[in-house]
């Protein structure tokens, strides 16, 4: 799970690399703590092939196929209408995941390379760990608190989009925590974090941000309604014998949707450093 994060940190640190004095030197050396670490924590393993296999087999559980149960990714959300696990064997969908969450996690990470910062970093974090959870092989429900990480560290940042995440992100657990006998739990920590969010005298962050505007207040309760209708009939309502998943499917489906918006949002700001950036120099020139 780690590999989440590893596009942003090699990323970042490679663009800070290259505006070193001596660049090439300053990636040479990068390069060999990477390989260095790399050396250290396999090297337990690497006494015979079969052990080394083995450690990989546990890393990446391929035999599961590309998704178990109902995750909000790209491959479940899709496979109600293309069959993936039909249509491809596992040795090209090893392929086409690992390049579809390659190609969606390179803008974030060409953004670092060209222009890193601290706040590009934490955007590229959540991005490519976003990009993760959507195409990767063998997603867990639980991955999706990766991506909460370095969002809850761009809650100042982007209040709204936090909020937002951090609340479809819980919906796409519920299914699993009601198998695992926690809806108390669950609605309470719920009931804490809208307590936390809206309590009296707390400075308040304008909500001035494009994925507010975007999305527009009508939408956002509409959306939100939703939400709610889902968790009262997951609750208290039997599923069809025929489609004995369909609420699991609509929930999915529907936290799906939004974590793409999301991740496409956060995309968008990232580049957008860039020009804050440049007008930052160019004011300073002025003065």
């Amino acid at each position: 799970m780690s590999a989440y994060f590893a596009p942003a940190f090699f990323s970042h640190l490679l663009g800070k690399c290259l505006r070193r004095e001596h660049p090439v030197l300053e990636v040479s050396k990068l390069g060999f703590v990477v390989l260095g670490t790399f050396a250290a924590v396999w090297w337990p393993y690497l006494y015979s092939t079969n052990s080394f296999l083995e450690v990989l087999s546990r890393l990446a559980p391929f035999e599961r196929g590309i998704f178990e149960d109902y995750v909000a990714n790209f491959w479940c959300a899709t496979s109600i209408l293309i069959k993936w696990k039909r249509l491809f064997t596992t040795g090209p969908l090893k392929l086409i995941s690992f390049s579809a969450t390659i190609i969606s996690c390179f803008p974030s990470m060409v953004q670092q390379i060209k222009s890193p910062s601290n706040k590009g970093f934490l955007y590229a974090l959540l991005n490519c760990s976003l990009s993760f959870y959507l195409f990767s092989f063998q997603v867990h429900e639980k991955s999706i608190l990766l991506p909460l990480l370095p969002a809850t560290m761009l809650a100042m940042e982007e209040p709204f989009i936090f909020k937002w995440f951090m609340k479809f992100a819980m919906l796409s657990m519920f299914p699993l925590i009601c198998r695992d006998g926690l809806i108390v739990p669950y609605f309470a920590l719920l009931a804490l974090f809208i307590l936390v969010l809206n309590t009296p005298g707390r400075r308040r962050v304008r909500e001035n941000n494009y994925f507010y505007n975007y999305l527009g207040a009508t939408t956002i309760r509409l959306i939100l309604f939703c939400s709610l209708i889902l968790h009262i009939v997951y609750l208290t309502m039997q599923a069809p014998k025929k489609y004995p998943f369909i609420f699991e499917a609509m929930i999915m489906n529907l936290c799906f949707s939004q974590f793409v918006i999301v991740t496409i949002g956060c995309n968008m700001k990232q580049w957008m450093l860039n020009k804050n950036v440049k007008l930052d120099e160019i004011e300073k020139k002025h003065i």
